[in-house]
């Protein structure tokens, strides 16, 4: 197996995205408060984010499963990383996640969608998160064949997502492509 296929094996689709390029994209900067929906055990987004942001800024790392949080914590501790706060939280379910409502200037769902039923709820809680002019940003895997990745009748195609925007009352503010594999749409509030 060549060894890129045996990377993405180990951290999932994740290794085919480079934050620092999609922060880059949506303009993450210094000082910001943003949070990871569905973050991961890798951190892949959590650690570059918390870079980026700086000591005067806050990131929130969201997930499910509180194993995935204390990797993100072993992680973040390994790379002297302390402006990260892990959140477990249910995102199906709306007004649980820990976070000030109002209060975020980036919510990212990056390959996160494509595994959750309840979606609507999803963006419902992402809108709930954000700040007035924050923005909402997915990034998920493109309707096309590839070696990797999940089935593509699990895939979302980005007229499904701009649909999920649209009803929960976002705008549309810009389309990149974000990965070889992966699109990207950025929503404000």
């Amino acid at each position: 197996m060549p060894e890129e296929l045996k990377v993405l094996k180990i951290s999932g689709g994740n290794a085919l995205l480079d934050p620092y390029v999609i922060f880059e994209q949506i303009g993450l900067g210094v000082g910001a408060k943003m949070a990871d929906l569905g973050c991961g055990a890798a951190g892949h987004f959590v650690i570059p984010a918390a870079k980026i942001v700086g000591e005067k800024g806050a990131v929130y790392a969201v997930d499910l499963l509180k194993s995935v949080l204390e990797a993100v914590k072993s992680r973040a501790r390994l790379e002297g990383v302390g402006n990260i706060e892990t959140v477990w939280s249910n995102l199906e379910i709306y007004g649980a996640t820990d976070i000030e409502e109002g209060s975020l200037d980036l919510v990212l769902l990056a390959n996160t969608l494509f595994q959750i039923p309840k979606r609507e709820e999803v963006f419902r809680e992402a809108v709930r998160l954000t700040k007035k002019g924050g923005k909402i940003a997915v990034v998920e895997w493109g309707l096309l064949a590839a070696p990797l990745g999940p089935p593509l009748d699990r895939r979302l195609n980005k007229d499904a997502v701009r649909e999920l925007a649209r009803a929960s009352g976002l705008t549309e503010v810009k389309e990149f492509k974000a990965g070889p594999y992966h699109y990207g749409l950025i929503f404000s509030k």
